[in-house]
């Protein structure tokens, strides 16, 4: 094929970049497979006729409207390099039109879940206080510095939402010989048993367990689900993890359970990112925090690159997508995350 006969990509995959997301020899491979247009991920609509008429891929989410998407004949897919998908095109249309919306996001998972996990080992031993307390010369020594200290082995922990992130989380922790209740209303009960988690209410879960790790995403049933009733049915001294979002809760009240002593927490996430150094979180006892970092290693960004090119071979042959997740009818109009501003 010349480059003019070759299938045309729009990329638009803001604020990801194509060198971050693809190995040197797998961005190669795309602008030897592709014809490449590089685009702003807000004025999809400017693009020409004649590029729009083309485009068989975009790479990334960038808002669409009806009337663009009825200038692609030949789209096939769009390619999200987001770790959620969002609600900012009319997907009653792309699902008429066969077209797959795809997202990379569980190249996340395992390194989420890792870090989940050094998150609930230091909050369960106090390891970054620990750390503190020895820089300055006041730290203190074998049992008298472990008086709050438990173990992750043998406990009881609940997980809140069992999707990539879920399911890599129970992986993760599948060496600690803990009880794992997990609370996910998008999936049948049988589902949960076949991989040794026990099925629970919300409820259950909080009350019940000694580490509570929410990875579910932010929908337009659960923003902000989780307030000062549900912290409060919590066992006092219980671990409360945040990985997914900041909107599934109030975060006010998790400050609040926290500051009061009832709970302890760390967050990966915020209402707003970057955080204002003023925020009173910065400076509360009893809370770890990790600046949106727990998933975004190069390695992980690198799959990403993978699984597009993987997939688009697939489509080429009229095949359909199988390393990326495809966004379902029944649920991907009640996604509610943001986009990502920050890689």
């Amino acid at each position: 094929m010349t480059d003019d006969t070759l299938p045309l990509v729009i990329s638009a995959p803001d604020p990801r970049t194509l060198d971050l997301i693809f190995t040197p020899a797998a961005e190669a491979e795309l602008r030897r497979t592709y014809r490449l247009v590089e685009a702003d991920p807000e004025n999809i609509a400017g693009l020409g006729d004649d590029v729009l008429a083309e485009a068989r891929y975009i790479l990334g989410q960038p808002p669409l409207s009806a009337q663009t998407l009825a200038r692609m004949p030949k789209l096939r897919s769009i390619l999200n390099v987001e770790s959620n998908l969002l609600n900012n095109m009319p997907y009653e249309v792309l699902f008429e039109r066969g077209i797959h919306v795809v997202t990379t996001g569980q190249v996340f998972a395992e390194p989420v879940a890792e870090l989940g996990l050094a998150m609930a080992l230091n909050l369960a031993r106090g390891v970054i206080d620990a750390d503190v307390a020895f820089r300055d010369g006041q730290e203190l020594w074998g049992g008298e510095g472990n008086q709050s200290a438990r173990l992750l082995s043998g406990s009881e922990i609940g997980i809140v939402g069992f999707g990539d992130l879920g399911r890599a989380l129970n992986r993760v922790l599948s060496g600690f010989r803990a009880k794992i209740r997990v609370f996910d209303p998008w999936l049948p009960p049988s589902m949960l048993r076949e991989v040794g988690v026990e099925p629970a209410s919300l409820s259950e879960v909080l009350a019940m367990s000694d580490f509570v790790f929410v990875v579910a995403s932010v929908t337009s049933e659960n923003k902000g689900f989780l307030g000062a009733e549900a912290f409060a049915s919590m066992r006092k001294g219980a671990a409360f993890i945040l990985l997914s979002r900041a909107d599934v809760v109030d975060f006010s009240a998790l400050m609040a359970a926290v500051e009061s002593g009832h709970i302890v927490a760390a967050s990966d996430v915020y209402p707003e990112e970057p955080l204002p150094l003023d925020h009173p979180v910065r400076a509360l006892k009893g809370f770890v925090r990790s600046a949106h970092r727990a998933g975004a290693l190069d390695s992980a960004f690198k799959k990403m690159g993978d699984m597009v090119l993987e997939d688009m071979a697939l489509m080429d042959r009229g095949l359909p997508p199988m390393r990326c997740k495809r966004a379902e009818r029944e649920t991907v109009s009640r996604m509610r995350s943001k986009p990502v501003s920050v890689n």
